[in-house]
């Protein structure tokens, strides 16, 4: 059902919002295969609305979401899984599943309804693990691990989906330093490997560092859309944000003498 040279996703004239109170209007994008698109805004801003209408979780109030060339309303909800993959933000966890089952319910749209996860679901959902290197978690509950490791179980749950589009929700929030950037390392392989990845963060360096594209949310409208370092300027942030200017380079500063922000083809090459 691909249209020929599709964009992976596109947001056309997109009004987003809660029954009927408005967040947002007139977004419109498109999120190529190979791509990274990094939104930033502050809280309250509407990313997480913005990514739950692209998912299908909530109705768009006005404009359309495409995945694949066609309006997300005619997949089935089993179809678009099979497309797309949604890392939220790590929970506490309810159900003492162990790690492994957790990432094996990323392979249930790819399995029978009334089937059960076979040794390549198995595989498939080790081998996620081992990308995100706590394969040694696997047989742990992952209600018992920690919000770093959960947060990891999440992208690797994804990831077993084998979507064309990965959807993050502030994916490096509850990882230490060491986690944060091999994160950043995996999100640029996948790009390098073809994937298309929509991600949010509050950390401006981390857009930097990952994104060939970055889109500031804000006024209840994209402000800005283009390459890195041309949209995530001082200025533009501190707008943003509601600080000054100077807070902003000093810390954008301190984080390029810490060696975290760097382009995305220093990224690929890491």
């Amino acid at each position: 059902m691909k249209e020929k040279n599709a964009a992976v996703l596109r947001a056309d004239g997109l009004a987003i919002g809660h029954g009927q109170r408005s967040v947002a209007t007139g977004i419109t994008f498109a999120l190529e295969a190979g791509e990274v698109l990094c939104l930033l805004g502050a809280n309250g801003c509407g990313k997480t609305t913005l990514l739950r209408t692209l998912l299908g979780l909530l109705p768009p109030l006005g404009g359309q979401v495409l995945v694949q060339g066609h309006d997300i309303s005619i997949w089935t909800r089993p179809a678009l899984a099979r497309r797309v993959g949604y890392v939220p933000q790590a929970g506490s966890g309810t159900f003492p599943y162990s790690v492994l089952n957790v990432v094996l319910m990323g392979r249930a749209a790819r399995i029978g309804r009334f089937s059960t996860p076979g040794a390549k679901d198995r595989e498939r959902a080790l081998h996620c693990l081992e990308l995100m290197r706590i394969a040694h978690l696997a047989d742990k509950d992952y209600t018992a691990i920690s919000g770093g490791e959960r947060q990891l179980a999440l992208i690797a749950r994804a990831l077993a989906q084998e979507p064309v589009l990965l959807i993050m929700d502030e994916p490096t929030a509850s990882l230490d330093f060491g986690n944060q950037i091999r994160v950043l390392e995996h999100i640029a392989r996948l790009r390098d490997g073809g994937m298309a990845v929509l991600l949010t963060t509050h950390q401006p360096e981390h857009a930097l560092r990952a994104a060939s594209r970055i889109a500031l949310l804000g006024q209840g409208r994209l402000l800005a859309l283009g390459a890195p370092r041309d949209v995530a300027t001082p200025a533009a942030l501190a707008a943003l944000y509601g600080v000054e200017e100077s807070a902003v380079a000093a810390c954008l500063g301190a984080n390029d003498r810490k060696g975290i922000t760097t382009s995305p083809a220093q990224v690929a090459g890491s």
